[in-house]
């Protein structure tokens, strides 16, 4: 790992890191020999668990709860990482929600609607907006998002909303944040085998997905994060304003 990406000496933080694709990508960063910070919302148990992970690896590491929702929980998260690392190289935006119940538009409440904007598209802003008076220059910004946000998703039209904006976000602050040498992208997955998907792979669903997926199966996380650590990586540094898909090839087909 470290013969091609030396994260060595860099400080980074991964929000959404106590499972998933932000735990996967907390542990390649620190793989690498970043230190890493991650946040969670509810997870504690989970998030001290990884935070033993990667100080195992070496590095430091620390947690912090917050509902990054709200704008004084992302500045107290963002001044956590300075007051923890004195400084900030990377930052993934990877935490967020997909509602588990099918929602048509013309049955989706007001509650669930405003919910999701707030933890998907309103924390998405409060972060960059920190992250963007944090990050040393040359850094490193990588959102999280999905192909729902380039072809859509029926019954869950809030959470592809979200998703959409973000890939028209990073398209405008990548332009802001490129005179200070940082770079701002977007990984889009497909369908990937996370806790918070689980519930679509009930009964004989997982089969009918992986078939849909041209590769023939749905992505680990550890297949997110890869694609992630390289774009905050050196090998990444002219890429700025992509939206990067992992997804099998599944925007390919109908």
């Amino acid at each position: 790992m470290n013969e091609l990406i030396d994260l060595t000496g860099k400080n980074a933080l991964v929000t959404g890191g106590s499972r998933g694709v932000g735990r996967a990508t907390a542990l390649l960063l620190a793989k690498a020999g970043a230190n890493v910070g991650i946040s969670y919302r509810n997870q504690h148990a989970s998030a001290e668990a990884v935070v033993e992970e990667l100080r195992a690896l070496g590095v430091a590491a620390w947690a912090h709860g917050g509902d990054l929702a709200t704008p004084e929980a992302a500045t107290a998260l963002f001044g956590r990482a300075e007051s923890e690392f004195g400084g900030l190289d990377i930052f993934v935006g990877n935490h967020g929600i997909w509602p588990k119940v099918d929602a048509p538009v013309s049955e989706m409440t007001d509650e669930q609607w405003h919910g999701t904007l707030a933890a998907n598209l309103h924390s998405m802003f409060y972060t960059c907006r920190a992250a963007a008076r944090t990050l040393r220059s040359d850094g490193r910004l990588v959102l999280v998002g999905s192909t729902a946000g380039q072809r859509g998703e029926a019954f869950h039209a809030d959470y592809a909303a979200t998703k959409g904006a973000m890939i028209s976000f990073v398209k405008g602050f990548c332009i802001e944040l490129a005179p200070r040498g940082i770079t701002v992208n977007c990984v889009a997955p497909g369908w990937i085998d996370t806790d918070m998907s689980a519930t679509a792979y009930e009964g004989t669903e997982r089969a009918r997905i992986a078939a849909a997926i041209p590769i023939g199966r749905i992505a680990t996380a550890e297949d997110v994060a890869g694609p992630i650590v390289f774009l905050c990586s050196e090998l990444g540094r002219h890429v700025t304003g992509e939206i990067l898909n992992v997804n099998g090839g599944a925007v390919l087909v109908g």
